[in-house]
């Protein structure tokens, strides 16, 4: 028998499934579909690492079955390629940011290939592809005219050397996290998207969806949704602090306030207040902050009284302090807060270090030595209206009682803020928008998109700030669409969240230059049937792309008001010490290498059996090895397969017991107790001693999915006709599954005292004979009088005694 040769093997079959297109997805409308999807990967210059395979070859191992089960599947991959690394890289290296765009494509895809992914390669995407951003600016536009895109001046994080705005994730202890340069607040006219609109229905619309419970409950928290009142707090100077707070049966205890620095109040009173320029020190050191810093529950206590001005307590109607703190943002609620120290561990720790009182309004704690915030269910003390109730009462009744006072109105409220969603950047998607005097701010025509990115000589920033696009004059001064007037082009471009968005749904309709997906197609394909993806996207690209999705359904564009029905995340392949992988720690494995050495199928395998898909896992070589000889187990047993076209009566339950677990366990996430119930058959098949070709055939078809280049070879070998791909998958006889003999558990007075072997179709009798023998059962019934017995027939044997 020849040897198996897994480089020779896995280039042949993927020669042919490219060949005879085994995986395209057709547009055959009569037959059933599925659509499984995997998160388009950013083609970074370093290819693909060994968590890459992880999750492409689960969805793999889930299209291939429902291939076999005779579904129309589409399962394709594309390239979120826009974005700041490309960029970085090109002004470093001096080279074009789409032509090292396109070499890392290729790079990219090569290695896919090499994996033997069941990828429809026909209808392949890249969001840098002006076809493809034609319609990501189309998308803009109608977000546009529907008032969801508007541009605000805000205060953004602003890199002193890379000279750009910076996400919040992107700035750490208040530096760079590429160039370690200092981080400052600049204030920058930013396009924002109104996904603060959709926040209630981002919420109540998890609810019908098939989603682990991890990413509802991170989006649910990202969202924030609470249910309080705004209360306003009259002030010495004359005017009114509104505060929006979700505990107003506390508001007795508030015994200072807190505003932003940035509040509007502070240079709205400069008049009034004493110490105005201490204010504005405090002010700019805070700028130097990022949002995260800002509200670190740990970080010292910091802040400035506002000397000139008191609010006053509305119910008690005691002046109270006014401070200006960092930890409170004017992106959160109203941008002011009520201080109650003796129920929060941030305002207690605030009102020790400047020496501020702490009341008690909620019983059962010692305020004096820490906040009691297990407050939730007490009863309310110090507090005259309301004292003595318990706090959900409390609640309903200060809150009637500030509606009737005029100062506090019932209010909802969301974490949740407005999408930034303009860069400073060269390389994304031009905003399809002009300028003018007399119009504002005008959306191209369609006819004109896609608006391509112009040739620059340089991709650098700008000194100020602005994108290198905003150097191109030629290309900026244009006339207004609508009074055909000078104006000028938006320099500013879409974040990389942009073109991720929505491309599921242009998978469903690649080539089509009318519009993004026809509706016949969205009808067919959509909803997305099972997405998986990283944790890490739960709250920026899952709940950006279900906005998007919504504002398309509610336009008439798409058909469904969700875009995916169910949403599983895989855990990390963590390095052989259990740390991450890097460079830095040299403990990076390139899939490259294992696929040279020891096989594509052989690293598939692996990655499916190494643990919880779910859980991070250290990579092992020792265990790659292993699974390497597994496979060689399966290629050699092929020469000892005698003839059979049934399952022998010594395996016939196994065989039918492996189906059915292995089937059940590739939907469920289980796929390395699949693969050991397979290696658990190979161990009987040895110890009988034998296998036929019914049983040899099935084995090939369970283990397909996840090593398909050398099942494909033995079936062709074994000439058991045509192509595994296109057999169909085995099902199992219900009535070989079910044990001869089961273990029943036996009760005494209800509870479990004793487990019998019994044959499941036994009589009571039977089970009263063994029970009542069992050693561990006749510590309770010796002496004792049966006077009840109940029994169930391949479950349970209960028996009451007295």
């Amino acid at each position: 028998m020849r040897e198996y040769n897994h480089q020779e093997i896995e280039k042949k079959w993927q020669d042919i499934w490219d060949e005879k297109q085994s995986f395209k997805a057709y547009n055959d409308y009569s037959k059933p579909k599925y659509y499984p999807l995997v998160e388009f990967p950013y083609p970074s210059g370093q290819g693909l690492h060994v968590g890459h395979p992880r999750p492409y070859t689960a969805l793999d191992i889930v299209a291939r079955k429902r291939r076999m089960e005779g579904y129309n599947v589409l399962y394709t991959m594309g390239w979120d390629a826009f974005g700041l690394p490309t960029e970085n890289y090109a002004i470093k290296n001096k080279i074009h940011p789409a032509i090292v765009t396109h070499d890392n494509v290729l790079r990219f895809k090569e290695q896919l290939r090499s994996l033997g992914l069941s990828f429809d390669w026909s209808r392949e995407i890249n969001t840098t592809d002006p076809n493809y951003y034609k319609w990501t600016q189309w998308i803009f536009i109608k977000l546009f005219e529907n008032g969801l895109a508007y541009k605000k001046e805000m205060d953004i994080n602003w890199c002193t050397s890379c000279k750009v705005g910076l996400a919040n994730e992107e700035v750490v202890a208040g530096v760079c996290e590429r160039c370690g340069s200092p981080v400052v607040k600049r204030a920058k006219s930013q396009w924002m998207l109104k996904i603060t609109e959709y926040a209630e229905r981002l919420i109540d619309d998890l609810d019908g969806l098939d989603y682990i419970e991890r990413v509802k409950a991170q989006q649910k928290n990202w969202i924030g949704k609470s249910i309080g009142m705004e209360v306003d707090f009259s002030t010495t100077a004359g005017d009114a602090l509104k505060v929006y707070t979700t505990r107003p049966d506390t508001i007795y205890g508030a015994t200072y306030m807190v505003v932003s620095p940035d509040h509007p109040m502070i240079d709205e009173r400069k008049a009034v207040i004493e110490n105005y320029e201490e204010l504005m020190s405090y002010r700019d050191e805070a700028k130097l902050k990022s949002d995260f810093e800002r509200t670190e529950l740990n970080k010292d206590k910091t802040g400035v009284e506002i000397k000139g001005i008191k609010a006053i307590n509305p119910v008690s109607e005691k002046e109270i302090p006014i401070f200006i703190s960092d930890y409170v943002l004017m992106t959160y609620g109203t941008g002011a807060i009520m201080a109650v120290p003796a129920h929060d561990t941030r305002d207690w720790e605030f009102a020790k270090a400047f020496n501020l009182p702490i009341i008690e309004v909620v019983a059962g704690g010692n305020v004096e030595e820490e906040a009691y915030t297990d407050s939730d269910d007490g009863i309310i003390v110090n507090s005259p209206v309301i004292n003595g109730l318990p706090v959900a009462k409390a609640k309903e009744v200060i809150g009637k009682f500030l509606e009737e006072k005029g100062i506090g109105t019932k209010k909802v409220n969301f974490k949740l803020r407005d999408w930034v969603f303009s860069r400073q950047r060269y390389w994304g998607e031009p905003i399809p928008l002009v300028s003018c005097p007399d119009c504002g701010w005008v959306a191209i025509p369609n006819s004109e998109l896609p608006l391509t990115l112009p040739d620059v000589e340089s991709y650098e920033p700008t000194d100020n700030g602005e994108s290198p696009l905003a150097t191109m004059t030629d290309w900026i001064e244009t006339t207004c669409p609508k009074c055909g007037g000078p104006a000028h082009r938006e320099t500013d471009t879409m974040p990389q969240w942009a073109g991720s968005s929505w491309y599921f749904l242009r998978y469903c309709d690649p080539d089509n230059d009318q519009e993004f997906a026809s509706m016949d197609s969205l009808n067919y394909w959509m909803p997305v049937d099972w997405y998986n993806g990283g944790m890490e996207h739960t709250t920026l690209h899952l709940l950006y792309s279900r906005f998007w999705h919504k504002f398309l359904f509610d336009i008439g564009k798409v058909n469904t008001k969700e875009p995916y029905l169910k949403r599983t995340s895989h855990g990390m392949i963590m390095g052989e010490n259990n740390e991450k992988m890097s460079k830095s720690r040299g403990n990076v494995v390139n899939p490259d290498d294992i696929i040279k050495e020891s096989g594509a199928d052989t690293l598939r395998l692996y990655e499916m059996f190494i643990g919880d898909f779910e859980k991070s896992v250290p990579w092992s070589d020792n265990s790659v090895k292993g699974c390497r000889r597994f496979l060689d187990r399966i290629w050699n047993m092929s020469q000892d397969v005698i003839e059979g076209d049934a399952f022998s009566s010594e395996l016939e339950i196994t065989m039918n017991k492996t189906i059915k677990k292995v089937s059940e366990d590739y939907e469920t996430l289980k796929f390395n107790t699949a693969v050991a119930a397979m290696m658990s058959l190979i161990n009987e098949i040895k110890r009988i001693g034998h296998v036929n070709k019914a049983e040899y055939k099935t084995l090939l078809l369970l283990l397909n999915p996840v090593a398909p280049h050398i099942t494909e070879e033995l079936w062709e070998m074994m000439g058991f006709g045509g192509m595994i791909t296109e057999q169909k998958w085995p099902v199992y006889n219900p009535e070989k599954v079910i044990d001869d003999v089961i273990e029943m558990a036996v009760q005494i007075n209800g509870k479990v005292r004793g487990t019998i072997s019994i044959p499941v179709d036994a009589t009571a009798d039977f089970a009263r004979e063994l029970a009542l023998a069992d050693e561990k059962v006749k510590l309770f019934t010796d002496g004792k009088i049966i006077v009840k017995e109940i029994f169930v027939p391949g479950k349970i044997y209960n028996i009451v005694v007295k």
